[in-house]
């Protein structure tokens, strides 16, 4: 059977499934904006906060010598790891993609508390540019993946299985990629200009 590939059928068929996994989208955004309050207004315990501390130190030292592009690149490569592995480990019942959305609204709110409390809300302000189009491509990733594991639940598993992962991975190339490439460029050049 010949198949003709065609650009805007392919992301309209991405935005359409995007649409029908909204919930999935809303709940992994509801349970990060929980814990960035959590990280951000209750007390980290030492040790936690130390291995924090440590794990930042080491990837501003992984990319204090990095060129802009290079930048750019390490920021992209990392974040489509997350949102790639955020849909397909979906598929072991959608755990992995919450505890990452635990996990990463918890660091926001951790370091969005220090950045404060150094420097004021101001600071606030200058995070944003980091977040508006990273943030929506992996609440989108996340919230796919907890979509798959759901696969498990239907009537038709395997039909299930495909359908969750060739939408999950159409979306993941029409519109989760551009808005990460968009976000790394931004990120990679403020990032470079404030060092």
């Amino acid at each position: 059977m010949k198949y003709n590939f065609n650009l805007k059928r392919e992301y309209k068929k991405s935005w359409n499934y995007i649409k029908e996994s909204k919930n999935f989208i809303y709940l992994i955004i509801g349970i990060f904006i929980v814990f960035i309050l959590v990280g951000f207004f209750i007390p980290t315990p030492q040790s936690v906060v130390e291995q924090i501390l440590k794990f930042i130190k080491e990837l501003l030292e992984k990319t204090q010598n990095m060129s802009q592009g290079e930048l750019i690149r390490f920021i992209l490569l990392n974040n489509s790891q997350t949102s790639l592995f955020g849909i397909i480990f979906g598929v072991l019942l959608g755990i992995f993609p919450i505890i990452a959305t635990i996990i990463n609204g918890y660091l926001l709110g951790f370091v969005a508390s220090i950045s404060v409390e150094r420097e004021g809300f101001i600071i606030l302000w200058k995070l944003l540019p980091h977040g508006i189009f990273e943030l929506p491509a992996i609440f989108i990733s996340f919230g796919l993946g907890l979509k798959f594991g759901t696969f498990i639940f239907r009537k038709n598993k395997s039909k299930s299985f495909r359908e969750y992962l060739i939408n999950s991975l159409r979306v993941f190339l029409f519109i989760i990629l551009p808005l990460l490439i968009i976000a790394a460029i931004i990120e990679g050049t403020l990032i470079f200009i404030y060092k």
